[in-house]
């Protein structure tokens, strides 16, 4: 049978209604961010689960995140590490800090969670000094579409072997998709094609991309 846009839509619904199930803490965050001004964009719930289970199947011992907004994503990523791991998520926009880390605090996760503010692409040179090579287990782009080659570029010294990255947003967005130009071809193409990784990516959503570096 031809896979139609119903259909496709279907299926999306689906996934979140099976494998989309939230906690309190998860179901009314987004309605808070948007009274307190930020913009309703997050992974879906499916995705977050994804997130999580990725995050589990490494040691677990410290993650980092482009791109925190409202703190949905990065609640995921924590409840996925270890015991003792730590989440780095690095966040733009002082308000969207500001609410994430009340909202880590909510979910009893202020201590595993470290709010990194400023862009990106001038964090994460200090940020890999700081860390050292090959000592993160798990990372997650989702920020700046047009960026993500450079994050890449920056986030891979970082990277130990084994670990996992993932990207969002890799087949598009509202603003384009990839068959229009979108920036993350180039993306895609770069880290498939890197021999020291192994690369797919999934449909889910807007397309998530989950490399592991083998080398």
């Amino acid at each position: 049978m031809e896979m139609t846009p119903e259909r496709w839509a279907f299926l999306g619904r689906y996934a979140r209604e099976v494998f989309g199930t939230e906690d309190e803490q998860m179901e009314g965050l987004m309605d808070r961010a948007v009274a307190a001004g930020l913009p309703r964009i997050a992974v879906s719930a499916d995705v977050g689960r994804l997130l999580k289970i990725l995050v589990s199947l490494t040691p677990g011992r410290l993650a980092l995140e482009l791109g925190t907004l409202a703190g949905y994503s990065g609640i995921w990523i924590a409840r996925g590490l270890a015991t003792d791991g730590k989440l780095l998520t690095i966040e733009y926009e002082d308000r969207h800090a500001d609410f994430a880390e009340s909202e880590f605090a909510d979910a009893g996760l202020g201590d595993k969670v470290e709010v990194v503010r400023g862009a990106a692409l001038e964090v994460l040179p200090e940020m890999g000094d700081r860390l050292g090579p090959e000592s993160v287990d798990f990372v997650f782009i989702d920020a700046v579409k047009s960026e993500y080659v450079d994050y890449f570029a920056a986030v891979k010294p970082m990277l130990a072997v084994g670990g996992l990255l993932v990207a969002d947003n890799v087949y598009g967005t509202g603003q384009g998709w990839i068959d229009e130009g979108y920036g993350t071809d180039e993306f895609n193409r770069l880290v498939g094609a890197d021999p020291d990784f192994e690369a797919t990516v999934t449909p889910m959503r807007e397309g998530i991309l989950i490399a592991r570096r083998i080398r």
